[in-house]
């Protein structure tokens, strides 16, 4: 019996990730890089004040001290501004620092008296500016290949003048259940008869993976159907088939797969220690297509196949994210 990681393991060396595509920022939350990302240009771009107050040089700060003010800096369009010794410039938050400043004294350490200050203390140079690069320096990594893009690093992105991104392409996943002893929520339902609930279940976990859903179907328990159907199915990444993988009379999805016509079929495991126990199937379909077949409900694992196929950085078996859910078909 093959234990939960190695079977999984043994499926994640097959996924291969997709072909990537650029699409803009806006679209790219959730997604995962599918290369390295740069900065362009450093950040803060150029030295700032960090308060609403005066740019100074320190020098001529002490207790008591009067400065003539020769100007004002707003943030936005550099005004070209110098200061020499003895003089200061009104300057507000964000503003670029003007040259011959040095430091910046808060509004609140001040009192204006027409086109004079008169300082409540000194002030040492760096004071209350931002450097240049003192956050991001030009040509650091800021975004990683395989790393998911959050809200932060959206906003760090668009700080740098970035309007699209290469991300990891979407797995195309299909979902089949199986059973005559299944309907519909919302039908009626017949003696002997349950509400089929294993396709809605892998439906939400797969969306939540980042994968595009494009086929939930359910089949009867008819070998002619059912392969039609698994043969649609296996035209997408992923088939996920729920039910029909034991070895009854009227489990025909194992030999649909493996006899009709169905060839190119590579089992990756059968049979692992989950809870409640019962068949558990992984194949792989001319070696492309990834088939993934469960007859119980206990899914531990909720996208690692979607997210090595959309480009994530491997983050380990025991890393992965995770959902437990129990059967309640039978």
């Amino acid at each position: 019996m093959t234990s939960e990681e190695d079977a999984l393991a043994a499926v994640l060396v097959k996924c291969a990730a997709l072909p990537a595509r650029k699409v803009a920022l806006l679209y790219s939350l959730g997604q995962f890089a599918a290369e390295d990302v740069l900065a362009q240009r450093p950040l803060p771009v150029f030295d700032n004040s960090a308060m609403d107050g005066y740019s100074v040089q320190a020098q001529s700060c002490r207790a008591g001290a009067s400065l003539r003010v020769v100007g004002e800096q707003p943030a936005g369009a550099d005004r070209g501004l110098t200061i020499g010794a003895g003089e200061a410039i009104r300057i507000f938050t964000g503003a670029p620092m003007p040259a011959g400043a040095d430091a910046v004294i808060m509004q609140e350490e001040v009192t204006r008296a027409g086109n004079a200050i008169v300082l409540q203390g000194g002030a040492e140079s760096g004071e209350f500016i931002r450097r240049q690069g003192c956050d991001i320096a030009e040509g650091q990594k800021i975004l990683s290949r395989g790393e998911p893009v959050l809200a932060p690093t959206l906003a760090l992105l668009a700080s740098q003048g970035i309007a699209e991104i290469k991300i990891g392409g979407t797995p195309r996943v299909a979902i089949v259940s199986t059973g005559d002893e299944l309907i519909q929520p919302g039908a009626t339902p017949q003696p002997g008869q349950i509400f089929e609930s294993n396709s809605i279940m892998l439906h939400a976990l797969a969306l939540r993976a980042g994968a595009e859903i494009t086929l939930v179907e359910h089949s009867a328990d008819d070998l002619e159907r059912m392969t039609e159907m698994l043969r649609r199915g296996l035209r997408n990444d992923a088939l996920i088939v729920s039910g029909g993988v034991s070895v009854g009379e009227r489990d025909f999805v194992r030999p649909v797969l493996k006899t009709r016509s169905l060839a190119g079929c590579d089992q990756a495991w059968e049979t692992i220690p989950l809870r409640p126990r019962g068949p558990l199937l992984h194949l792989w379909i001319a070696r492309e297509s990834s088939l993934g077949l469960c007859d119980v409900s206990e899914v531990r694992s909720s996208g690692p196949h979607e997210n090595a196929w959309r480009g994530r950085k491997p983050m380990g078996i025991a890393h992965s994210a995770g959902a437990t859910c129990d059967r309640s078909d039978e």
